[in-house]
């Protein structure tokens, strides 16, 4: 008897391409359309997400075109693939420029770099959809209540899968515009049926563009099947075509992110004046105020709250944190149960420690402050090591820049530096040190000692109603 063939049968391979050439011309933007953020980050780089997480990286192709430098360089870092699309004539067109990196698959999904609501779930419901039938070619659909200026799928029969037609919204038969469901702009191709057909695409329509619509009556003639899948969410397959449609689009997003975080135990007291990227991550018992700003990868941690009006972009901010109204923090470290502001402005490089706290119009430049050290009011700190338990006061500036180079302060632990103080970089104050109010220290001060650096007083007794005798005087003259 012959052996039983027992080898699981191989997954076939499969290529996701995302159409991002194009220029947006309704945009009215010199920059590229895929560039363009919603939700604090580009179109594409949404796209690229959803699309790493069905296919590994390196089996993504972006075909880009207008500016595609620009485009490559700003998504480089997600590993995924480019193909240069020149001349820029169209989707078919796309597909045919990246016809060598994609024929060696078994399968190419290709997906459109303006649609940035596109999860990894319906792009897998695409590719399973399209595996089970056995399909040429199958596309992804939604039904919209306004179908308005979409081309409508025309299936064979009602309920089936099998697609008899994609009429534009210009041919629509009266009958056919009732028709709700329309084309969602992104397919899944058998890569052999694809490539086999994809040179008798025409150029004979009002644009002169080769049109990857026009691959399902191709491959319908030739009895291949064409089969069609709708979304569960008509809004993942929404593109942004003008800024009306990005704002759209980006307040979607964010009040879902908003949604999200408050499933996880946030409180948002009123999550429509927040704006929270992607990317960002909040613990649990944190409040958020309105009308705060978290963007790119800020993290925050749990039982924090982050006051109205602050601006948070890519810091890392621990437990039981207080930021108080107005703070802008940038890319900065923030440690549990420290406190900030009001109105305190952390440049970027910055690390403020446990217990510390940093006050209102306190500015810090790549400064690291140490665990429970404290710069309450009205200060600059730049390029500066501040120990533990130091007290820096009000009005106290570092100057470290002497116009060509930056310098280093270091405040040791334990240092008191008095209100006023002027702190000449390069400069260390030793352990323990004290630095008179109102002081220009521009040498290092030893551990326990005291700085004191500034003018002797005078007092001139009488000297002020003399003042006004005499201006009285000459006023009566």
């Amino acid at each position: 008897m012959p052996k039983a063939n027992n080898q699981t049968p191989r997954a076939p391979r499969t290529a996701i391409a995302i159409l991002a050439a194009g220029k947006g011309t309704r945009l009215k933007s010199k920059h590229p359309k895929v560039l363009h953020e919603v939700g604090g980050k580009p179109l594409l780089a949404h796209v690229i997400a959803a699309a790493t997480k069905v296919v590994p990286a390196e089996d993504v192709f972006a075909i880009i075109g207008h500016e595609a430098e620009r485009v490559r360089s700003t998504v480089a870092a997600t590993g995924v693939g480019f193909v240069l699309q020149q001349e820029q004539r169209g989707t078919g067109h796309a597909l045919m420029v990246a016809r060598e990196a994609l024929a060696p698959y078994d399968l190419v999904i290709a997906l459109s770099g303006d649609a940035p609501l596109i999860t990894s779930q319906t792009i897998e419901q695409l590719r399973d959809f399209h595996l089970s039938k056995k399909a040429a070619m199958t596309l992804l659909t939604a039904h919209l209540g306004n179908p308005s200026g979409y081309g409508r799928i025309v299936r064979k029969n009602a309920g089936q899968a099998d697609v008899k037609a994609i009429v534009e919204q210009k041919n629509l038969t009266p009958a056919q515009q009732k028709i709700r469901e329309i084309n969602a702009g992104f397919y899944a191709f058998d890569a052999k049926a694809l490539f086999d057909r994809i040179d008798k695409l025409g150029t004979d329509n009002h644009h002169g563009e080769f049109y990857l619509t026009d691959m399902a009556a191709i491959l319908a003639k030739a009895k291949q099947r064409v089969v069609a899948v709708q979304a569960s969410n008509a809004h993942e397959v929404l593109g942004g075509n003008t800024r009306a449609e990005l704002s759209e689009i980006d307040q979607h997003m964010r009040l879902a992110k908003c949604r999200q975080l408050m499933d996880q135990g946030v409180t948002i007291l009123f999550p429509q004046t927040c704006v929270i990227d992607n990317d960002v991550e909040v613990g649990a018992d944190t409040v958020i105020e309105p009308s705060v700003q978290l963007r790119g990868t800020t993290r925050v941690g749990s039982d924090t709250r982050i006051g109205s009006y602050s601006v948070i972009l890519s810091c890392d901010i621990g437990d039981n944190v207080l930021v108080q109204t107005g703070c802008v923090l940038e890319h900065s470290v923030i440690k549990a149960r420290a406190s900030l502001g009001p109105y305190s402005h952390l440049r970027p490089g910055c690390e403020v420690c446990e217990e510390a706290h940093i006050g209102n119009f306190v500015e810090l430049k790549k400064t690291r402050v140490g665990k429970g050290s404290k710069a309450n009011h009205l200060t600059y700190l730049g390029d500066t090591e501040v120990g533990e338990k130091v007290n820096v006061g009000a009005g106290t500036i570092t100057c470290n820049y002497d116009g060509v180079n930056k310098h280093k302060t270091i405040i040791e632990d334990g240092v008191f530096v008095g209100s006023d103080s002027i702190l000449i970089a390069p400069l260390r104050i030793g352990k323990g040190a004290y630095v008179a109010a109102a002081t220009t220290v521009t040498e290092d001060v030893p551990p326990d000692s005291l700085a004191l650096g500034r003018a002797r007083q005078i007092v001139k007794e009488g000297w002020a109603k003399q003042k006004r005798e005499k201006a009285q005087a000459q006023k009566a003259k």
